[in-house]
């Protein structure tokens, strides 16, 4: 049964459409007889004609269809059929250069893939394939073919368009990118809302929720700190988070064991070590952590230390919590930190019960 209190936090939550409160809650209309999810964009109802339940089950069970503007049983932001299409195309095809002509064979209206993909990657669609192409000569650059074979195979006809298009993208010119570190970035669906992870070939370096406030702010300072450049795609790393962050929100993994990459001073490598000790169901305050580290004194230091994670989940900084008991903070929002909590501690007694 859904506490008063949080009816009223999810209402609010309703009318101001936050997407962090996805998989937190649905919502059924008694009005309509529907169900949706927080961030529906159909005209809000009152909250007299609001049930609130935990579950897409739930709501089923209680007689409520699913919406269909916001499709409450779809993953939050799922790909459109239109951005499939187009995604689809770019890869049978990726040194293709496209144009208005393009766009018609498909039947596609060019502004509508601009918008959709801009929503979605914050790129346009332009250069999204853009990116892809270059991240192709890119690999053969490393490789060891001439610059002037991969801007030719690309489709780029003038090497001064593709050093410029190549430095937009990647942050340095071929010339002087034989040992330029590149990341890739994928967008990951998950029951509490879209995330993306950054990884290289070798190791998990980021895992944020989209929605994350300072995620732009987060990433820049990524690629700075690495000197790498960052471009679309996926790598062995963040095909192994996906799969394990599948698991743990089907409540069937409480361990994750995609390698990381963590990039921080000694001190905050020594507080998220220490996170990691935390087991799932528990938690544990600042100052704890300090006593444990022999730093007592240092529990501030440890909570900005706490605040610079950039692996979400993985790492879990939404197990502390203040000393007397309360959240504290969450750059995923607190929502989200109550919900991983409890879904921890639901599967900790679970596993008591097998055993």
């Amino acid at each position: 049964m859904i506490s008063a209190a949080n009816q009223q936090e999810y209402y609010q939550a309703l009318l101001d459409k936050k997407s962090e409160y996805e998989g937190v809650f649905y919502v059924g209309v008694k009005t309509t007889g529907v169900f949706c999810r927080p961030t529906c964009p159909a005209r809000k109802p009152k909250i007299e004609n609001c049930e609130f339940y935990e579950t897409a089950e739930e709501a089923l069970l209680a007689s409520f269809r699913p919406c269909k503007r916001c499709r409450p049983l779809s993953h939050p932001n799922q790909v459109s059929d239109l951005v499939r299409l187009l995604v689809d195309a770019v890869e049978d095809n990726p040194e293709k250069r496209w144009t208005n002509q393009d766009f018609q064979k498909l039947s596609v209206d060019a502004s509508t893939a601009r918008r959709q993909f801009k929503k979605r990657f914050g790129m346009t669609f332009v250069e999204y394939a853009r990116a892809r192409r270059m991240g192709l000569a890119l690999k053969q650059i490393r490789e060891g073919d001439a610059v002037i074979d991969a801007q030719l195979s690309t489709g780029y006809e003038s090497s001064s368009g593709f050093r410029d298009a190549f430095s937009r993208i990647m942050g340095a010119a071929p010339t002087r990118s034989g040992h330029h570190h590149i990341l890739k970035a994928s967008w990951l669906d998950t029951r509490l809302g879209p995330m993306m992870a950054i990884a290289d070939d070798e190791a998990l370096y980021l895992l944020e929720f989209v929605d994350r406030r300072g995620l732009e702010r987060e990433v820049e300072r990524l690629r700075l700190r690495t000197k790498s450049a960052i471009i679309p795609g996926y790598t062995a790393p963040i095909r192994s988070i996906e799969r394990e962050l599948g698991a743990y929100f089907d409540g069937k993994l409480t361990e994750f064991k995609t390698p990381l990459f963590l990039l921080g001073s000694p001190f905050q490598q020594e507080v998220w070590d220490q996170l990691l000790r935390i087991p799932p169901g528990r938690t544990s305050s600042y100052g704890e952590i300090a006593a444990a580290m022999g730093r007592p004194t240092a529990y501030r230091a440890v909570a900005q230390a706490n605040g610079a994670n950039q692996l979400a989940i993985v790492i879990p900084c939404h197990r502390v919590i203040n000393t007397s008991g309360e959240l504290g903070g969450y750059g995923g929002g607190l929502s989200r930190k109550q919900w991983l909590l409890n879904h921890e501690k639901s599967m900790s007694a679970a596993r008591k019960e097998e055993y």
